[in-house]
């Protein structure tokens, strides 16, 4: 239960996801494997040039978040109170009884509150100052996920917001592993949420050329490493993980998904939403990843890709992958399914990964018919694939050239 260098090994002992394949892990979990697409129209976009979305169904904060007082947080808050308040009892934790001085929470997100912002500018446009509402920072501050985590859950350790664009799910969990080696907490919350499927949002990155515009067919729009590709599809979400040194989750006699082995981190410094022509950034945090875990790449059987369904994305990954992993790992992606969740995506894959681990199960990547021919890669595809995992990298990459990548084995 060590890791490298004699540090103590860090565990994944509590999940919790609220994404658009399902309200919890289990009904996450279950959606994923099946490979069913969540894309659908989406009325809050009419009008719109891409009208469709993946959005939670039926999230109710009165049910799913009871006792928050809705009319003060942002969606994307309310989104990861909801996984962390899963998170927290799948671990068997209660925060009543904790020593909340040594619970750390660390938080990613892309966007903050952005809908609160996008509804208060129009306030202003509308109907001028007086009617802002005084709650607008409040809601739309992008470190108010982790302050409210921290406020619901009695957690007075170190509480962090990270912002590495799509990569800051995983940029959070891979803090608080070093929070937790460094002993500055005994128990860390880390994750990612996003709420940003609004007009602006959508708007924008059409623009940008990022959006597929399959609008004949929003199901099999996201199609990571597909041929066909054409873009990704916005989504909302949220993802977070308990983890705890492993002597001390195994003092608990709880249950541990999976060793978070390690992780790491590199910048692409080339261009602000491009990523580097050849991945070179990418590569860099996976050969970091694997120093971190004390790994070879032939020890890597399996791959969670980030696989956005953009063109050049998937085209880059893909080559990285073959280039520095020589065990050919079997790969999959998990946004043809849930759409990209952007700041969430890193934590709640990462929470894929945990539990491809944990049941020895790989899930397959929708909507893939003709995989891509820029590399040979072993795509899971069609249905899920039963097998022992013993070394899993979970891959996230940013605007802004932002790459964080983390190694999970069995605990």
């Amino acid at each position: 239960m060590t890791a490298v260098g004699g540090r103590p090994e860090v565990v994944v002992t509590g999940i919790g996801l609220v994404t658009p394949a399902g309200i919890g892990r289990e009904q996450t979990w279950e959606r994923v494997c099946a490979g069913r697409p969540t894309a659908t129209d989406d009325p809050e976009l009419d009008g719109m040039p891409v009208g469709f979305s993946c959005r939670i169904p039926d999230f109710d904060p009165g049910i799913h978040v009871p006792g928050v007082q809705q009319w003060r947080v942002d969606r994307c808050t309310l989104l990861a109170l909801a996984a962390a308040r899963e998170a927290v009892g799948d671990a068997g934790l209660e925060p009543r009884d904790w020593d909340g001085d040594r619970v750390a929470v660390v938080v990613g997100s892309s966007a903050g509150g952005i809908a609160t912002l996008e509804q208060q500018q129009d306030r202003l446009r509308e109907h001028g100052p007086a009617l802002v509402s005084p709650l607008t920072l409040p809601m739309f501050l992008p470190n108010m996920a982790a302050g409210q985590i921290a406020i619901d859950l009695r957690a007075r350790g170190p509480v962090l917001q990270t912002g590495t664009a799509c990569a800051s799910g995983a940029t959070a969990i891979g803090i608080a592993v070093d929070l937790l080696r460094s002993g500055a907490c005994d128990l860390a919350l880390a994750g990612g949420t996003d709420a940003m499927v609004t007009r602006l949002c959508s708007a924008a990155l059409f623009r940008t050329g990022a959006l597929s515009r399959r609008v004949e067919d929003p199901s099999g729009a996201s199609r990571p490493f597909d041929a066909g590709r054409d873009g990704f599809v916005l989504a909302e979400g949220a993802g977070v993980l308990v983890l705890e040194r492993a002597p001390d989750a195994v003092a608990r006699r709880v249950r541990r998904y999976a060793a978070l082995a390690g992780h790491g981190a590199s910048a692409d410094a080339h261009h602000q939403t491009a990523p580097h022509p050849h991945g070179a950034g990418a590569e860099l945090a996976m050969r970091r990843s694997l120093a971190d875990a004390d790994a070879s790449p032939a020890d890597v059987d399996h791959v969670n890709a980030h696989g956005t369904s953009t063109p050049m994305n998937d085209r880059i990954e893909a080559t990285v992958i073959e280039r520095v992993l020589s065990g050919r790992p079997s790969v999959t992606g998990a946004k043809g399914v849930t759409g990209h969740t952007m700041g969430a995506a890193g934590a709640i894959e990462a929470a894929l990964t945990a539990l491809t681990v944990f049941h020895a199960t790989t899930p397959p990547t929708a909507n893939l018919r003709l995989p891509l021919n820029e590399a040979e890669l072993d795509l899971v595809s069609g249905g899920a694939r039963a097998g022992k995992v013993s070394l899993a990298l979970s891959n996230s990459f940013g605007f802004g050239g932002h790459n964080a990548v983390l190694a999970f084995r069995p605990a």
